[in-house]
């Protein structure tokens, strides 16, 4: 039935369909409801329901959906002060390690809550995140600092009999609700238009450019990888023993900062 609907659907024709999401200003929702529907009809064509994808046709019709800039603080001070601000959270100790932990590791938001214990190892001090949370679905190792194992160990004696770090409040068989972290830095006083979660992966893309470690190393720690699917798939330990002195680097740069009123 759902081929037979997405056929009527592109007959009528499909971009008609999604120009009606277009004018709405969804335009990043009609490149995503494209996309399905061409990964549906790549199914069908497998499994002999149809013959072609009709959405390929579709190629350039849309606009180009603009980029959204995650709001973030770049300027050092004011990282101290967020820092600071973060040391005196009054909420859960969970959501304030998570906060702490966030800005050490600047992984994305949705792999920092279904973080789960059995990918960390405390020894070899890395937390090894599997292809199949990773928006590139490649593996992805993210170096542990002294301050984050610090925090994890910290963690570790409330959540650590647990499946995940940062457990949601209600129930630890789940992770922490996506909207926890931003709720606390809205509690913190930061607006929306100031910072989000995300925004503390630009905050490090930034600060270590300005510190001058080179952009390959950041960008493979950011996991922005190779589009190349054979090429990313072995190169998750790209640059390892650099980007493990870089997260060390980091974390005792926030140190500095948080320890600085005046930082600059």
């Amino acid at each position: 039935m759902l081929i037979i609907w997405l056929r009527r659907i592109y007959l009528k024709p499909a971009l008609a369909v999604l120009r009606k999401i277009e004018v709405r200003g969804h335009v990043e929702t009609a490149h995503r409801v494209k996309q399905i529907c061409g990964q549906i009809f790549r199914y069908a064509i497998a499994t002999g329901g149809t013959d072609r994808d009709p959405a390929a046709d579709l190629k350039g019709a849309l606009p180009p959906a603009k980029s959204k800039r995650m709001a973030s603080i770049i300027d050092p001070k004011g990282v101290g002060g967020l820092l600071r601000a973060i040391d005196d959270y009054k909420g859960s100790i969970v959501t304030q390690c998570a906060l702490q932990f966030g800005i050490l590791a600047f992984v994305r938001p949705v792999e920092l809550r279904h973080a789960e214990w059995e990918e960390i190892n405390l020894k070899t001090k890395e937390w090894r995140i599997p292809a199949e949370k990773m928006k590139m679905k490649t593996p992805h190792i993210v170096p542990l600092s002294n301050q984050a194992l610090a925090i994890l160990k910290k963690i570790q004696l409330i959540t650590g009999e647990g499946k995940y770090v940062f457990p949601s409040e209600r129930s630890y068989s789940r992770p922490m609700s996506e909207n926890t972290v931003n709720a606390a830095l809205r509690r913190m006083g930061y607006t929306k238009d100031e910072l989000t979660g995300h925004g503390f992966r630009s905050m490090a893309s930034t600060l270590l450019h300005e510190k001058g470690w080179k952009s390959d190393i950041i960008e493979r720690q950011l996991a922005h990888q190779e589009r190349n699917k054979v090429k990313s798939a072995y190169n998750h330990a790209e640059h390892l023993p650099e980007r493990k002195k870089m997260m060390q680097a980091w974390a005792d740069y926030l140190d500095a900062l948080k320890s600085d009123e005046k930082s600059s």
